[in-house]
């Protein structure tokens, strides 16, 4: 999962970057409006962290933007506008939850993951597949009941997998959720995670296989005992 913060006080972004990550959730900012729309139409992210009082748009007229295009993206609005009439605007105007500045980062981390558990949105905390699960909070895998601590990005490969356990998952979901906008992808980057997972799971004696999908990506299946 990855978070796109919508915000132009460069030393919140940094300290909202450190937070989410450690947290589990990486995440990629812009500091206006333009930014944001060409961001969110190009890549795919888990969640918005928006602020209202952007440089060259109201946050709201973004927020309505998205939603008035079919976006169901969760967003949650942060911002120093914390007037009744403040929070009813933004929350008819589409966002899914709304913290006020100043906020606790503990606070904001678990509004986040309240968000991405909702049905319908990105499932549960725990995603299993034949002998292996994730706990999405606590990144940590288990394969048939024993905990093993995978690196993060490995760990990263994992959940979109078990997300779309049955189904391919675009390569490039992988590049947007693994790398976001820092544009260090090698030409094989996602390959060389696939295989150090694919190496960890079998170590591990876990009951699933990647399969590569020449051209489109990846797909994770259950290998039945013969």
């Amino acid at each position: 999962m990855r978070v796109l913060i919508v915000e132009d006080n460069p030393e919140l972004v940094a300290l909202l970057k450190k937070g989410l990550a450690q947290g589990g959730l990486p995440a990629d900012s812009v500091g206006t409006a333009a930014d944001a729309r060409h961001v969110l139409a190009t890549m795919q992210y888990s969640a918005v962290v928006l602020d209202i009082g952007l440089p060259d748009d109201d946050g709201i007229a973004l927020l309505r933007d998205l939603r008035r295009r079919g976006e169901s993206i969760p967003v949650l609005v942060l911002t120093a506008r914390d007037g009744v009439s403040d929070r009813v605007t933004g929350l008819r105007a589409g966002a899914d939850d709304y913290l006020a500045k100043p906020f606790a980062m503990e606070e904001l981390i678990a509004r986040l993951q309240a968000l991405l558990r909702r049905p319908g949105n990105l499932l549960g905390r725990r995603l299993s597949f034949g002998n292996v699960a994730l706990d999405t909070e606590g990144r940590q895998t288990f394969v048939a009941g024993a905990a093993h601590a995978f690196p993060a990005r490995e760990t990263a490969v994992l959940e979109i997998l078990l997300r779309r356990s049955g189904n391919v998952a675009p390569k490039r979901l992988f590049e947007d959720h693994l790398f976001g906008l820092s544009g260090d992808i090698g030409s094989n980057a996602v390959e060389v995670y696939v295989h150090r997972l694919r190496k960890l799971l079998a170590d591990a004696g876990a009951t699933v296989k990647v399969h590569t999908v020449r051209g489109v990506g990846y797909l994770l299946t259950e290998e039945k005992a013969g």
